[in-house]
């Protein structure tokens, strides 16, 4: 495979591959000692400044399959990403994760513009760019970053960092004059895309604040920041803190009408017992009752023996009435 040369570019403006021409001998003298993808991630990724490849080794020009096959085995394939990277959110981290794993053995150098350069061609941000810069060392797939990164990548910055391919999703993107900051990258075939997460970015994030922001504003307040703090008028400060004490006060009713609801479900559960209980009492007590008092009651089957006084061979059965009075045909009998 061709080697790089300073010199040598192609029409765009990056590195090209050199003719076969090379120092007797250079590639057996130099040997690669680019930094090695992070294995733990007990500490956070290093500066480029920190941790620069001083390599001084021929980087050979890859092609995306030759990359995809593990090649080089001496070396990892110097994959760059590039963005603001305000909020940092799940959508950068999927993008980010793609470029890792684009090659079997990648190294990713993740470059993030400067607030000044940010604000001239996109505009101003949430976090500033120290807390930026923190935020990508933070992220597992990150084994180093660049600050202060330039907006359109020159093959200077290409060179010094010595970078195989550019990630970055496929969506043509216009600034600084021009209608593709990757064009050149692309026609140099070094451009390798990644896929957009649907549904999160950051404009989508600040735009939920701004939609929201009387309820951000009203919450803030209730924990303890100042209205100068927040930029809220005294007028708004003393509308947001009353809303806060009439939300206060909604909450407190609720609650007693959930313990209301709660109490009376469970006196109706207790009076739904009492009166289950109560039928099979019932139920109980009048089975009873017919068994002893009931046409074919147990009652019934009882017979007196003679008294003195009465006929042998009369039987009376057990009568019914209350004491002291007699059915219509004892009355005849006594007669």
């Amino acid at each position: 495979m061709p080697v790089l040369a300073g010199g040598a570019e192609s029409e765009a403006g990056i590195p090209k591959a050199p003719s076969d021409e090379r120092r007797p001998g250079a590639m057996e003298e130099l040997e690669h000692t680019c930094p090695q993808p992070r294995l733990t991630l007990t500490a956070p990724a290093p500066f480029a400044d920190e941790t620069s490849c001083q390599c001084r080794a021929p980087h050979e020009k890859l092609t995306i399959a030759q990359a995809r096959l593990g090649t080089p085995v001496d070396r990892p394939v110097r994959v760059y990403a590039d963005g603001i990277f305000d909020l940092f959110h799940s959508g950068h981290a999927r993008a980010l994760m793609q470029a890792k794993t684009l090659f079997p053995n990648s190294y990713l150098l993740v470059g993030v513009c400067s607030d000044d350069l940010t604000h001239k061609f996109k505009g101003f941000t949430v976090m500033n760019e120290t807390e930026r810069y923190e935020a990508l060392r933070h992220c597992r797939y990150v084994d180093e970053v660049i600050r202060d990164a330039p907006w359109t990548l020159t093959p200077e910055f290409l060179e010094k960092h010595k970078i195989d391919f550019v990630a970055h999703d496929d969506i043509p993107y216009s600034s600084a004059g021009s209608d593709d900051v990757y064009k050149h990258i692309k026609e140099a075939g070094m451009f390798v895309p990644t896929q957009r997460t649907e549904g999160i970015s950051t404009s989508d994030i600040i735009t939920r604040i701004v939609r929201d922001y009387d309820v951000y504003a009203r919450r803030n307040l209730q924990r303890g920041y100042t209205a100068k703090e927040l930029n809220v008028s005294f007028i708004n400060e003393k509308k947001y803190r009353f809303q806060n004490q009439v939300d206060k006060m909604k909450e407190k009713v609720k609650n007693v009408e959930e313990k209301s609801k709660e109490f009376v479900n469970k006196v109706e559960e207790k009076s739904h017992d009492l009166i289950q209980k109560w039928e099979e009492k019932s139920r109980e007590f009048i089975g009873n009752f017919l068994e002893l008092f009931g046409p074919d009651g147990a009652l019934l089957s009882v017979t007196y023996e003679p008294t003195p006084g009465t006929p042998s061979n009369t039987e009376s059965s057990c009568s019914l009435f209350p004491r002291g009075e007699m059915s219509h045909s004892d009355s005849e009998y006594s007669a």
